[in-house]
């Protein structure tokens, strides 16, 4: 059986940005910190994966609605989005984010010196091997996950481990243009069969509650997954 998957006419991924764009100008103010950022990352030839700027609002949103104190990351790139929650963070939190390259490790040290973030720590490394030696005595408020997908399970697990009861845990890019859900496309791209193995595994986890939002912005067409842990 052949993919359902169409691809987006240029004209509707013309308007989910224009669409972003517009409330944008309205609710988000100027940062140069975060200009300097994407600047830098795309100067330096990092990937173009960093959150929108709507999403990492959300996400700063988020560190404020909860009162979050600690706050972990897993996929760091050019620290774009360690930026934005640190901004939701109060003087005396901290958030630890962790990168696999050293390379996007020393930009994204760079960006955080340029924004002013003084008490946020980037970890070079396997993030599987990281996550394991990270003790629960602190536990965090609020855990995102933008790495690679094939560890999504694994990262889930580690994540529950080290979060607080009703802690926040988001998992980003799980839509993926709706190939997730297509049985044939999936079967050929490991980062939907990483997502799969999450979904599979949160269906019989009775120690969260977690729901997908699907998201349409510059970014394209996507979603987060979003789950508390009980």
């Amino acid at each position: 059986m052949a993919s359902t998957i169409v691809k987006l006419p240029r004209e509707v991924l013309e308007t989910f940005a224009k669409s972003d764009q517009y409330h944008n100008s309205f609710l988000l103010r100027p940062d140069e910190g975060l200009e300097h950022a994407l600047k830098h990352i795309a100067e330096n030839g990092l990937p173009d994966i960093s959150v929108s700027a709507s999403q990492g609002k959300f996400l700063k949103l988020m560190v404020l609605a909860i009162g979050a104190k600690r706050v972990l990351e897993v996929g760091t790139l050019g620290g774009y989005s360690t930026i934005w929650m640190d901004q939701g963070l109060p003087e005396d939190g901290e958030l630890i984010t962790l990168e696999i390259s050293e390379v996007h490790a020393k930009i994204a040290r760079e960006n955080l010196a340029r924004a002013g973030i003084r008490n946020a720590r980037v970890l070079v490394g396997d993030a599987n091997k990281t996550l394991a030696n990270l003790p629960t005595e602190e536990p965090f408020d609020l855990v995102f996950i933008d790495a690679d997908k094939q560890s999504c399970p694994n990262y889930f697990l580690e994540a529950k481990r080290l979060v607080r009861k009703r802690g926040v845990i988001i998992v980003d890019n799980v839509v993926r243009r709706g190939e997730v859900a297509d049985d044939n496309f999936s079967r050929s791209c490991s980062k939907c069969q990483g997502v799969r193995a999450l979904l599979r595994m949160l269906k019989e986890d009775k120690e969260v509650e977690a729901t997908t939002i699907a998201t349409a912005d510059a970014k394209d067409y996507d979603g987060f997954l979003y789950a508390v842990k009980l």
